[in-house]
């Protein structure tokens, strides 16, 4: 029989929690909605020879049900089903925005504002979102990038020991919420003060190759190459199924895309003994404008 697994998705009101059990229910997934947590045991046991992969959307803003989920996890595990919490967020700016658009109240708002509503939400949920084994930040995508980013966390599901990705930002525009380790790349001389890269991006050839020859660089790639081989198979170990670096600069254009997509290469090409990973690359401000 295939490995079961159990996937709990929760996290902020109008982060998009049903659009990623809608993309896990295409891709196959038995996705059940809302269904309070002391009852998983109970869902466990009546699809036992039917259903592999269930993923549930919870609501655990109340402490009772935090416990609840607490004790099916840890009963599950004990059965040796594999359990993972996926935790969709989003800023605060983000969902205001999101609200306002659908003119429609927070869950938990009353006669205040909507951002009196999430600050609730946050607080309520922030000893799940300190459990959680994936968190994805919807704050700049949309639906379409948020289904493409969910096909890209479980597309190889159950054929990998390890799912690193890599992903270059703006310190200007926030640290992503997700990493789980952060290099800096400010260190570099910015090619956007030059008048000839600044309109392109570290896609470009000429862009990296002006990246990668600068001072220290090379050093610089050597030290992380060795930094993150030497810590995969210890999160392997702890049972950690995604990693994911964040390489930034300031606006996330040129430096950190070029750092990443050559680091990208560069841990593809190691050897990782008998270890199967699956390493891949996305540019979160690549697109903004200069």
């Amino acid at each position: 029989m295939a490995k079961r697994e159990l996937l709990v998705i929760s996290g902020m009101s109008g982060a998009g929690k049903s659009s990623v059990a809608k993309t896990l229910e295409d891709g196959g997934w038995y996705v059940v909605d809302n269904l309070p947590p002391a009852l998983i045991s109970s869902l466990f046991e009546m699809t036992e020879q039917t259903v592999h992969l269930i993923a549930v959307v919870i609501d655990v803003r109340g402490r009772e049900h935090f416990d609840d989920l607490t004790r099916a996890l840890a009963e599950l595990t004990q059965r040796g089903i594999e359990t993972r919490i996926l935790f969709v967020d989003a800023s605060d700016e983000s969902l205001v925005r999101r609200f306002e658009a659908t003119k429609r109240p927070h869950p938990l708002q009353s006669s205040d504002r909507v951002l009196d509503g999430i600050h609730r939400e946050r607080e309520k949920l922030q000893d799940l979102r300190s459990k959680a084994d994936i968190i994805v930040d919807t704050s700049e995508m949309n639906i379409h990038q948020l289904e493409r980013r969910i096909d890209q966390l479980f597309e190889h599901e159950g054929r990998v020991d390890l799912q690193m990705n890599l992903i270059s930002f703006g310190y200007k525009y926030g640290l992503p919420v997700d990493a789980d380790l952060v290099l800096d790349c400010r260190f570099i001389t910015n090619p956007h003060w030059d008048p000839e890269l600044r309109p392109l991006t570290g896609l470009d050839g000429a862009v990296s190759d002006r990246v990668l020859a600068s001072e220290g660089v090379a050093n610089f790639m050597d030290r992380a190459v060795e930094m993150i081989g030497s810590v995969i198979p210890g999160f392997i170990r702890e049972g950690k199924k995604f990693v994911t670096v964040a390489i930034g600069c300031t606006g996330g254009r040129h430096r950190s895309v070029a750092i990443c997509e050559a680091l990208s290469e560069r841990l593809k090409e190691m050897d990782h003994a008998d270890l199967s990973l699956l390493i891949q690359s996305s540019h979160r401000d690549v697109r903004r404008t200069v």
